[in-house]
């Protein structure tokens, strides 16, 4: 089914990081780096927040070790920074963060999930719509100091997303707690290794644990079955 909710966060996201890259290059780098830790203060925060939801933490690190494995195996980060070779002539490293920082946040949680879900099965967008202001407002802040990199997380918002709603049906069975709070929980652990990310603190290829958004669902299905 067509989702409405799907196309408009989309623009949003696109909207925003219009906004925000211009806004980005009339910023001093003194300024910039109030920027960085403003928003990787927020982004740990906003992870440990949907980390604490998970309902079995043990799923949550069993997803985060396999699909972490997997990223590995495939080099899905680098794969990403090589396709800013193709694409930036900036800074690739702050090109691939920026987009997989803003996939991630844009993509994980009960929102996307449940808005997606209701606006396939019925119609409904309020959920969506709420989010895309969020989302709009993020994608400012981010693009601001990660630039393009954001702008292409607009493309993930709505392959992703205009999935989920187009087979809401199939999709169904993530609103049930066993499953949605494990998946944010999931997600919510990749948020806080790009928050150390954008402070510095460590150099984490997050873009290799994608996988584990995948994992987790798996997981709690056999966890259900065994049970």
């Amino acid at each position: 089914m067509f989702s409405l909710g799907v196309v408009v966060n989309t623009l949003t996201v696109i909207m925003g990081t219009l906004i925000g890259i211009p806004l980005g290059n009339k910023l001093k780098d003194r300024h910039k780096s109030v920027f960085f830790v403003s928003i990787g203060i927020l982004t740990i925060l906003i992870g440990v927040s949907m980390g604490l939801k998970s309902q079995n933490f043990l799923v949550v690190l069993g997803s985060l070790v396999i699909g972490g494995l997997i990223g590995e195996i495939f080099r899905i980060e680098d794969r990403i920074s090589g396709l800013t070779k193709r694409i930036s002539k900036g800074n690739n490293s702050d090109f691939a963060t920026g987009f997989v920082s803003t996939t991630v946040l844009f993509i994980v949680g009960p929102m996307t999930v449940i808005g997606c879900i209701n606006s396939g099965l019925t119609g409904n967008n309020e959920i969506l719509y709420l989010k895309s202001i969020m989302d709009g407002i993020s994608s400012i802040a981010f693009a601001s100091v990660y630039g393009v990199g954001v702008f292409l997380s607009a493309g993930s918002v709505f392959v992703i997303e205009g999935s989920i709603a187009l087979l809401a049906s199939t999709f169904q069975f993530l609103t049930l707690p066993a499953y949605l709070k494990d998946f944010t929980g999931t997600g919510g652990a990749m948020m806080i290794m790009i928050g150390l990310r954008i402070l510095n603190v460590k150099e984490i290829k997050v873009g290799n644990f994608l996988p584990a958004l995948i994992i987790a669902p798996i997981i709690d299905f056999l966890v259900t079955l065994i049970h």
